[in-house]
């Protein structure tokens, strides 16, 4: 644990000001300075950096907290690694009281730190030439170069080494995967030889690993990849993102592709929202990072070649299964991205993600181009390789749904469909000795399938204000406080979601559980038809829902502080938690004072009120 004492020396430190204005547009206001909040949408700004207090509030979303806090939030870090990053970054030593664990940590980071510096510096020196004729005959100025920090490793045996010992820093190189010891005597020899080197950066833009591609000498695998430490997971790194988050945050979109280069290509001509997978599997890590990026459409731009197209079948279990909404992007046979995108350009690239299919529709038309005119050899034949795919997607809507998309696409019942896939041929029969002979082993009884936990009914609150929005969405810009971002329950959300990017109802509820739509069909019928006094009830549940919310968030600070001895002993957590509780029973005021209910006039029905 690190010393609270440290922690407050490295709040006292930090200019809050100048942290926050890296990511956001400040302009001073007084004593305070303000800006558009980071962490929701809104074209008027409210959030609000105070100075004085070393404080940022949000009177939208009730964003608030201290430095550190806003580390967490904004570049999703751990608490721990809030607080370490901005101890470096202000020079203060927290090297006391750590736990091995931590302390490795700490190391890797700083041996990854210079190596990435040791790279990046030799790229530019004379002995860096053929690296940068490389790049050269990839279309890669050096502006980009620079951008995404490539590097050169020369070919001699440690020269890394040579410097990290110097540095006093060897043990944290091995420990890092960047220098290997050598197979006999004393000494190490370094990782990365004769390697053009693309660092792999966390979200906030630090090297966590490192990709080499070999050049200029025949010696070794094409790629070598860093090993996984306790600064790199591989499952959980996509390649670029520290580059491509601002852009996916403002289009809501990602285009995914498998290659550094393709990445890098990408960029290169403007379509900035581009990543790469660091390995050849789609993890919920990934798709939980792309969803921290606020990415709702997933594109997927691979090679045009065989490996390609297997790729879209490898990637499109996960994608199902996690519900993703994903396309694909057909790119011409023997292309691959950044080499479509030199020759192409921007607008050629654009055209090629506008008119991406779905998922399920390119793998239908893929697997079987003649539909229901195929042979019965054909079909069985394209659902043997779709069952590596329907396998990762779990009993549900999803899966029923998508059964039935197949069994329209195949001329067959849904149930034949079901039974092709999950069958399995009868395992031989296992004989063990018995007294008559042989008999059959008694380990192959099958296991009983525990059945799926209920779902949670949603929020009956929550359930009006989205029954609301489905009749008239333009009720959404009467939201002044965001209630959309107060929403509990995300498969209300995910509907919301739909609904505001253009979808029909319909299709805003397609993925609905029958839940979901059994309380959002119980909900609309308690709404008025339209007009004022739909519009009314919709004010009144904006009302209802922020109050609660603010009420639910009182009664934890008094919770928390009513035990508090004096003013003199309050910690700065207690401290932050009353700065809070003041600020919120402002936002209470004008949320109470903005979203006044109708008078008995109008015609709202009682039925509104939340239970």
């Amino acid at each position: 644990m690190i010393p609270e004492h440290k922690i407050q020396e490295v709040l006292d430190r930090v200019d809050i000001v100048t942290l926050v204005s890296r990511h956001v547009e400040l302009k001073k206001a007084g004593r305070e300075f303000k800006g558009r909040c980071p962490f929701h949408q809104e074209k008027t700004p409210s959030f609000y950096v105070v100075p004085e207090k070393r404080f940022y509030f949000c009177h939208g979303c009730r964003a608030s907290g201290d430095a550190v806090s806003f580390i967490q939030r904004y570049l999703g870090k751990t608490f721990q690694d809030a607080v370490r990053d901005l101890a470096q970054e202000v020079g203060i030593d927290l090297e006391a009281a750590q736990d091995p664990g931590l302390k490795e940590r700490q190391q890797v980071k700083e041996a990854t730190d210079f190596a990435a510096e040791h790279f990046r510096s030799l790229l530019w020196e004379d002995g860096g030439r053929a690296a940068r004729a490389y790049l050269a005959t990839r279309g890669v100025t050096d502006e980009v170069a620079q951008g995404f920090g490539l590097g050169w490793a020369p070919a001699e045996w440690s020269l890394l080494a040579d410097r990290l010992q110097k540095n006093g820093m060897l043990e944290w190189g091995l420990k890092a995967g960047l220098v290997t010891k050598r197979n006999s005597g004393d000494g190490c020899i370094d990782f990365f030889r004769s390697r053009l080197m693309v660092p792999i950066r966390a979200p906030e833009g630090r090297p966590i690993a490192f990709g080499g591609r070999l050049v200029a000498a025949e010696d070794g695998p094409k790629y070598l990849n860093s090993r996984e430490s306790r600064l790199y997971n591989k499952s959980e790194t996509l390649f670029g993102m520290d580059q491509a988050r601002d852009e996916i945050h403002k289009r809501k979109t990602a285009v995914l592709v498998e290659g550094y280069f393709d990445c890098i290509g990408l960029h290169q001509v403007g379509v900035r929202h581009a990543v790469a997978l660091c390995s050849t599997n789609l993890t919920a890590g990934h798709l939980q990072g792309l969803k921290r990026a606020e990415a709702r459409d997933l594109v997927l731009l691979l090679d045009g070649d065989s490996a390609g197209l297997a790729a879209v079948e490898r990637l499109a279990g996960p994608l199902l299964a996690a519900g993703a909404p994903t396309r694909v992007a057909l790119l011409p046979q023997g292309d691959d991205p950044d080499v479509f995108a030199r020759r192409e350009g921007t607008d050629g690239v654009e055209r090629l993600l506008d008119g991406a299919q779905p998922l399920t529709a390119y793998l239908f038309a893929t697997l079987l181009p003649t539909g229901k005119q195929a042979s019965f050899e054909e079909k069985m034949a394209a659902l043997e390789r779709l069952k590596p795919v329907t396998a990762q997607v779990p009993p549900g809507l999803t899966r029923s749904t998508l059964i039935s998309a197949l069994a329209g696409h195949f001329g067959w019942m849904p149930a034949q469909i079901e039974t092709s896939l999950q069958y399995k041929a009868p395992p031989t029969p296992k004989l063990a000795p018995g007294p008559g002979g042989y008999a059959m082993a008694s380990q192959d009884v099958p296991r009983p399938v525990p059945k799926p936990q209920a779902e949670r009914p949603p929020p009956e609150s929550e359930c009006l204000y989205v029954a609301a929005v489905l009749r008239e969405p333009r009720l959404l810009t009467r939201d002044v406080f965001r209630v959309c971002d107060e929403l509990s329950h995300m498969g209300l959300r995910m509907v919301l979601a739909q609904t505001t990017s253009g979808q029909g109802v319909e299709e805003a509820l397609f993925e609905a559980t029958e839940v979901v739509k059994r309380a959002l069909l119980e909900a609309g019928r308690r709404l008025s038809a339209g007009g004022s006094e739909l519009e009314g009830e919709f004010v009144q549940v904006c009302r209802d829902i922020m109050v609660r919310r603010i009420d639910e968030r009182l009664v934890y600070i008094k919770r928390a502080t009513e035990q508090t001895p004096g003013a003199f002993d309050l910690t700065e957590e207690t401290r932050q938690l009353l700065s809070e509780r003041k600020e919120l029973l402002a936002l209470r005021k004008r949320v109470l004072d903005e979203l006044r209910p109708a008078s008995s006039g109008t015609g709202t029905k009682a039925p509104m009120q939340p239970v």
